[in-house]
This record gives structure tokens, C-alpha cells and sequence, in this order.
């Protein structure tokens, strides 16, 4: 159980925007009060979700024997959705998810953009709030423990490392620049350039794996 949730949460954190955002933080007049806020604001809102989604599945029965078709039946669904996401992603035009990469053309920045436009402790906390607000693949990383049906230590360690793993694309780079602040800085530069070209391919995969798994998991569980 808590491998193949831990697995989803390393999906869930493929976030190549999450990052660009760090290094944005890190770039700021204030590194470490902002990137600390938004490094808060990410985890008090996939603390949040996890939990409440626990609960949610839990309250629900789905973690019972009896509820065997339902319980599968919302894996394949979750299953479905990112690869719907993966699909639409795939065929939208790319946007830039922070200033800088407009291509010269003239558009209104997006909600993320305008926030770190000017970073603070206050924008980059709501920013991680913004930014891990829940994908197909957390809860799926979420209904595993959910419906495993194990005690409330496993289930709270288990919840703990999903929470971990899924916040780590912001929590490393800080913990890096703390003890190496020039050396994480230049890294993060450098591989700027790499995510703003690479970087959605790497969603698009991550939504394509997560959605074949999930979807061949629910399908077989429903017709057992």
C-alpha cells in the first residue's frame, strides 16, 4: 500500500511550474521569507486535502469489503481524468506559467504570473496554496490509503509520506539554498531554460502514466 501510494505522490509532484515559481522566490529580495512561505502554503493546503479526502473516502465506506465495485470504479475514474488532462494538455497552445516567457507577445499574465510578478511572503504564500491544490493523481495516492482499510498509525505515516514526497519539488530546492545558496541558485537557473522547454512533456507523462495505471487497476478490480 504505502509503495504504490508513495508512487502516485512522485507523480503528483512532477510540477515543473512549482519549481520555475521557487526559483522565482529564491530570486526575490527576501529568498528565504518567501520561499518559506510558499513552501508553507504548500504543504497546509496538501496537509488539507489529504486529510479531508481521507476522510471523505473513509466516512464513505470505501475502505469496506462490500464496497468493492465503488472503490475501483473511482480508481478508474481517477484514472480517466488525467488522461483527459494529459489529452487536453497535450493539444493546448503553451502558456508561460511565470513572467518572462511570453514569447514577446502581448496576453495578460495568468493568476500565477501576476503573483509572482512582485514576490512577498503574503503572494507566495497564497501561490502555494494555488499550486498544489489537488490533481487526479494525489487523490489517487490518497484512495490508496484510504481504502486499505489499515490502522490509524499506518494510515497517518503512510498519509505523512504521501504528503512529503508530494511537496518535495519545493521543499528540497529550499533546503538546498539554506546550506547552498549560490550553488542552488545557479542550478535553478540553469535549469530554467530546460523546464520552460521540457517541462510539460514531463506533466503530460507523468498524467499519461499515472492515468494507465489507474485505469487498468480500476478496470481489472471491477471485473473480478
Amino acid at each position: 500500500m504505502l509503495a504504490q501510494a508513495a508512487g502516485f505522490a512522485v507523480l503528483a509532484a512532477v510540477s515543473p511550474t512549482s519549481l520555475l515559481v521557487m526559483a522565482v522566490f529564491l530570486g526575490s529580495a527576501n529568498p528565504r521569507k518567501t520561499a518559506l512561505m510558499y513552501v508553507t502554503g504548500a504543504a497546509i493546503m496538501t496537509v488539507t486535502m489529504a486529510v479531508v479526502i481521507l476522510i471523505v473516502l473513509r466516512a464513505t465506506g470505501l475502505n469496506e469489503p462490500r464496497q468493492h465495485d465503488p472503490r475501483y470504479g473511482l480508481r478508474l475514474g481517477l484514472g480517466v481524468i488525467a488522461l483527459a488532462v494529459g489529452v487536453y494538455m497535450s493539444r493546448r497552445k503553451r502558456a508561460s506559467p511565470v513572467p518572462g516567457d511570453n514569447g514577446g507577445e502581448p496576453k495578460r499574465p495568468g493568476l500565477i504570473a501576476r503573483l509572482t510578478a512582485s514576490p512577498s511572503p503574503r503572494t507566495a504564500f497564497v501561490t502555494g496554496l494555488l499550486l498544489f491544490a489537488p490533481s487526479a493523481t494525489f487523490i489517487a495516492a490518497v484512495q490508496v490509503i484510504a481504502t486499505a482499510n489499515a490502522g490509524v498509525p499506518i494510515t497517518a505515516a503512510a498519509v505523512l509520506v504521501v504528503v512529503i514526497v508530494t511537496v518535495a519539488i519545493v521543499w528540497l530546492p529550499l533546503l538546498t539554498y539554506l546550506a547552498f545558496p549560490e550553488t542552488t541558485t545557479r542550478v535553478l537557473r540553469d535549469a530554467n531554460e530546460w523546464l520552460r522547454m521540457h517541462g510539460r512533456v514531463l506533466v503530460i507523462g507523468a498524467l499519461w502514466i499515472a492515468g494507465v495505471i489507474l485505469v487498468v487497476n480500476g478496470a481489472l478490480g471491477l471485473t473480478r
